[in-house]
């Protein structure tokens, strides 16, 4: 099964592998020492044709998928004080969850939302790289930072959802950046990953430069779950999982249609948020 369709599985099995590990027992089982020995070459091969590398820069470090130093100052990391409901950094901590002045002045649909980081520096450039670069295996540790980010909504969780892409631009891309970090953090969290659950069923043009009313216009019946899924959403505590979050308009648009389909709840978790501080 390639990576594309492993994206595109309807319910994503956590921990499962490609194949039944007992159909691979061979006839004359190999000598523990000799495995061993054949696990240490086939490692140290894979270190001397991939070594360890920055995701940000690509400078050699002792551990794959890690970040040098210098890159770990370019990355706009998010942490308490933030907005209680958009997940948005906050000026100053008082001690008590707070909400934005956005939050208050427009409610969103979902519960919370929670991001690793600001969508700028070296976090646009990782979400750039995994949406438009191919560099699919960055959604793994994009997708780790995202589960230890998104902790206190997660934990609460029952169902993870990608935000769905429209057939159209999934054919265009090949996969979907949404599906690939969801599945990431289904492996590290154990929660259940289902991607076909929520259909795009509309073509949206970009929301870069549309105005409020022009964003609800244009996601406005760009959602469904098709009445044979419902019984999965019912009751469900659900995650909404996306790359990018910059005005909420997309997942606003998703949430309304899981809460009406009879989801409990929905939180929203994405790698990076369109914020500045207050």
């Amino acid at each position: 099964m390639s990576m594309n369709q492993d994206a595109n599985a309807l319910w994503w099995p956590v921990g499962s592998t490609a194949q039944d590990t007992t159909s691979l027992v061979a006839e004359k089982p190999i000598p523990l020492v000799r495995r061993i020995g054949l696990d240490s070459l086939y490692r140290r091969a894979l270190d001397i044709l991939y070594p360890a590398a920055c995701i940000g820069c690509t400078v050699p470090l002792g551990e794959a998928d890690g970040v040098c130093p210098a890159c770990w100052r370019q990355l706009p990391l998010i942490e308490k004080p933030y907005c209680e409901r958009l997940g948005t950094p906050l000026p100053a901590d008082f001690g008590l969850p707070l909400l934005s002045a956005a939050a208050i002045k427009d409610a969103p649909v979902f519960g919370r939302a929670r991001a690793v980081a600001r969508y700028d520096d070296l976090a646009r450039e990782l979400v750039h790289r995994l949406k438009y670069g191919d560099r699919l295996e960055l959604a793994l540790p994009m997708g780790r930072w995202m589960a230890r980010a998104g902790r206190n909504v997660l934990n609460d969780a029952t169902l993870i959802i990608p935000i769905p892409l429209h057939r159209r631009r999934y054919w265009g891309r090949r996969f979907n950046q949404a599906g690939l970090l969801a599945k990431s953090i289904g492996k590290q969290t154990g929660c259940p990953v289902a991607a076909h659950l929520l259909k795009r069923i509309k073509s949206t043009q970009s929301q870069v430069g549309l105005t409020r009313n022009e964003r609800l216009k244009n996601l406005q019946g760009a959602f469904n779950v098709a009445a044979k899924h419902r019984r999965h959403i019912a009751g469900a505590r659900i995650v909404l999982v996306d790359d990018v979050m910059t005005t909420a308009s997309t997942a606003n648009a998703a949430s309304r249609v899981l809460l009406r389909a009879g989801a409990a709840s929905v939180d929203v978790l994405v790698f990076a948020c369109v914020a500045k501080a207050g």
